[in-house]
Parts: structure tokens; C-alpha cells; sequence
């Protein structure tokens, strides 16, 4: 087994970086230790799967009430139905993915797209190829949430100061074909790194942003991205039950945020890059007090 150093560890060392990590660890650990999850934990894993989904396909474009999202049995009507019904397969079916993930990503990153654009869909499951476009990351602007106060702390500072920012067009195929290889590359010499000690918010957002950067499928990027996330903080460790509904946290903080915080982590600027990293661990802050809002409820006997 190999020894040498994680080539992620540069990343945990940035401006606010530990700061954010230890703040959503604590936040993360507050949420396992709630007496609900003694008893109720597979209920809290359910309900924190559709929000979100819910959540993932709003910033995609489906903006839809979460009693809308579990009142509906048809996905296929139209361009929404099929998106919010894309969001739930890939949340029933992630954790399933565990075990794949830790040997080939890129079989995972196939089969997340096919289940986001269903089996019908025309290249779902397939990568771009030469100057096949990719959809639009943002197709609708979803305003910060009324009423939500942000966690405070250190790394909660400046989470995006880009808000209006352009994002550069997406690579290539080939491009993304070269790159994708890259990333299944540093994931496995990750796998092959002992007691790196690099924090599973760092890899996450590195992989979300990876992905978000490249899009590299013909559309339902941002659905795969968010999900594969999702999986990165299971197989990490750190929301091993998926419990922590980042996407939640995404949608509250608002898509130009968003948009503001990826334009910092294209950049490739260690601010830009630490901003995004802050903003990812803002998102799951806000999903861990999701969470604990259900677990709140459950144990008044509301749910």
C-alpha cells in the first residue's frame, strides 16, 4: 500500500478551509447523536433523500413543492416530470453505489446520467464526444430563502462574491474525456493513500466541482455532480447514513451563489478554490439543520 502524501492535501490547507471542515463535522455529529436516530435513523435517510432530490431538481430547472414531489407516481409528462423523477431514481439508488464507486468512479458517473435521463434518452450513459454541447448548469435563478440565516462562524465568511459571474463554456469532448480519466486517477491514488487525513468536504467539493467544471455528459450535469457528492460524503465517512442533504443547502443559499462560488473554484485561484470548498460546506451545514428539523418533528409525533 502506498504511503505517499494525498494530492488533495494542498486543498485542506486553504483560507477557511479547516475552519468550515470542523464547523460541518461538529454540525455533523450533533445531527448522528440526536436521540430520533436511535430508532427512526432509515426514516430520516428516506425523508432526507426526496428533499434532496427535490432540492437537486429544482436547481436544475424543476422547481417543484415537496408535497408535489411526493404526491406524483407519473415522471414521464414532460421536460419537469422527467427531471424531478431523474433526481429520485438517483437518490434511491446512490448508496447502492458504494462499493462501485471505490473501484471505478467513471461506471458510477455512467449509470448516475442514466438514471437522471432515463433509459430511452438519447446518449444517456455516454460522455460528450467531439462538439456535443452540454445544457445549461443553471436554467433557472432560485432567490436565497426567505428567512434563512446562513451559519456564522469563520469559514461561513464571503461563501461567494461572484454572484453575476459567467461561467466559462463547457470543454470539449475530448477534453472531457482526458479529464474525466484524471479524476478516476487522483480517486484511486486517494484509495491507495494511508492516513492522508484529507476531510471528506474537501473531496466532495472537489469532485462536485470537477464535474460541474466539465459537464460531461449532454445534459442532467448538475443532477450527477450533486449526487456524486452525496456518495463521496458516504464512502468518506462523514454522512455515512446520507442524512445530510447538501442539495437542500444549495437551493437556500440561492443559484447565483452557486454559480458565484463554482466561477471561484474554475478560476484555480487558491481563494477562488477555497470559496468554493466554504461554499459546499455551508450547503451541507444547511442541510444538516434540514435534517434536524425532520428529526425534531418525528420526535413531537408530527411525522
Amino acid at each position: 500500500m502506498s504511503t505517499g502524501t494525498d494530492p488533495l492535501a494542498p486543498l485542506a490547507e486553504l483560507p477557511g478551509v479547516s475552519e468550515s471542515v470542523a464547523e460541518v463535522r461538529k454540525a455533523v455529529d450533533r445531527l448522528y447523536g440526536h436521540r430520533v436516530m436511535r430508532r427512526r435513523a432509515a426514516e430520516v435517510t428516506a425523508e432526507s433523500a426526496i428533499r434532496g432530490a427535490r432540492a437537486s431538481a429544482a436547481l436544475a430547472g424543476a422547481d417543484w413543492p415537496l408535497e408535489e414531489v411526493r404526491r406524483r407516481s407519473d415522471f414521464s409528462a414532460g421536460p419537469d416530470e422527467r427531471t424531478v423523477g431523474g433526481a429520485l431514481r438517483i437518490s434511491a439508488e446512490a448508496g447502492q453505489l458504494l462499493s462501485v464507486w471505490r473501484t471505478s468512479p467513471l461506471q458510477v458517473l455512467a449509470r448516475l446520467h442514466l438514471l437522471a435521463a432515463g433509459d430511452g434518452a438519447e446518449s444517456a450513459g455516454r460522455p460528450r464526444r467531439g462538439d456535443e454541447p452540454a445544457e445549461e448548469l443553471f436554467p433557472v435563478e432560485l432567490a436565497p430563502a426567505e428567512g434563512v440565516a446562513a451559519p456564522t462562524g469563520p469559514a461561513a465568511a464571503a461563501p461567494a462574491d461572484l454572484p453575476g459571474a459567467e461561467l466559462a463554456a463547457a470543454p470539449s469532448g475530448q477534453e472531457v474525456a482526458a479529464r474525466l480519466d484524471q479524476l478516476a486517477q487522483l480517486l484511486a491514488a486517494r484509495a491507495g493513500t494511508v492516513g492522508s487525513g484529507v476531510p471528506a468536504l474537501v473531496v466532495a467539493a472537489v469532485v462536485h466541482g470537477e464535474l460541474l467544471a466539465l459537464r460531461p455528459f449532454a445534459s442532467h450535469n448538475g443532477l450527477v455532480a450533486r449526487a456524486a457528492q452525496r456518495i463521496v460524503l458516504i464512502a468518506e465517512g462523514l454522512d455515512p447514513k446520507a442524512i445530510c442533504p447538501a442539495e437542500v443547502g444549495l437551493v437556500e443559499l440561492g443559484t447565483a451563489a452557486y454559480r458565484g462560488a463554482l466561477a471561484g473554484y474554475l478560476s484555480g485561484t487558491p481563494d477562488g478554490v477555497a470559496r468554493w470548498i466554504r461554499h459546499c460546506g455551508l450547503a451541507l451545514q444547511l442541510g444538516v439543520r434540514e435534517s434536524t428539523a425532520v428529526c425534531e418533528a418525528m420526535q413531537r409525533g408530527m411525522v
